[in-house]
């Protein structure tokens, strides 16, 4: 009995590579297991549920097999897909979570969530994730036509690679002060999380005793998972084929 978790596949057209490897992990390795969770990222961008690019519904179609195999499957926003809305849950058979969700595993608590929240050392992004989670502004989004969308969702990329390039690696990864605050707020010991693209399982010191925060990796040329059993906490990285 074993149940998955994967962030950061970054899934787009011109990645077919990924998008085969993804496929691949869907229909040999996450259809045995008890459930998947997906902490964000899944795809590179998302414009709105309307797109209709053939890419989304060849994963709303896996994910949904995923389901009917009996292997629930459960979608946490990432800062690349936040506007993932129910009409694809709905398509894909997946539960949409809150932002952070804890949970209870074969006996261990563990805490989940994408992991930028906890970078709260990179202020210009924190401001600029508090500015685009606006319900206002998302349901102004939504409304423009689709190639409207289109161009904005590429020059806000852009603009975001070009920031990054300019910020430090320690200002980009999670605050320390930030992993602990949220393990004390959920009262648990473990943490999952992805965005940082910095697969690692790392020990936490806190005032309760140590903690542990394990960290997916980015699907860029391999795949990554962690595997939850009564045992253990894994970190495995594996081909996409």
């Amino acid at each position: 009995m074993a149940t998955l978790f994967v962030a950061d596949i970054h899934l787009s057209v011109q990645e077919p590579a990924i998008t085969a490897g993804f496929l691949h992990f869907l229909q040999r390795q996450a259809v045995h297991a008890d459930a998947l969770y997906i902490l964000g990222d899944l795809f590179e961008a998302w414009i709105g549920d309307d797109d209709p690019s053939p890419l989304h519904g060849e994963i709303a179609a896996a994910l949904n097999a995923l389901a009917r195999h009996g292997v629930p499957c459960f979608f946490i926003h990432g800062n690349r897909d936040f506007l993932l809305g129910r009409d694809f849950a709905a398509a894909s058979a997946m539960t949409l979570l809150p932002e952070e969700q804890l949970l209870t595993l074969y006996g261990r608590s563990l805490l989940v969530l994408h992991g930028d929240t906890l970078c709260t050392d990179d202020k210009a992004y924190q401001r600029y994730r508090r500015r685009v989670n606006q319900p206002w502004l998302r349901r102004l989004f939504l409304a423009l036509p689709l190639r409207w969308r289109l161009r904005i969702a590429a020059r806000m990329r852009a603009g975001s690679q070009r920031a990054n390039n300019t910020k430090s690696e320690t200002i980009m990864d999670v605050s320390q002060e930030a992993v602990i605050a949220a393990l004390a707020r959920h009262g648990t010991r473990w943490m999952i999380h992805g965005h940082t693209h910095r697969p690692a399982i790392h020990a936490v010191p806190t005032a309760e005793g140590r903690a542990h925060r394990a960290v997916l990796g980015a699907w860029h040329r391999q795949g990554s998972m962690i595997r939850v059993t009564a045992a253990s906490v894994e970190l495995i990285e594996f081909p996409f084929d």
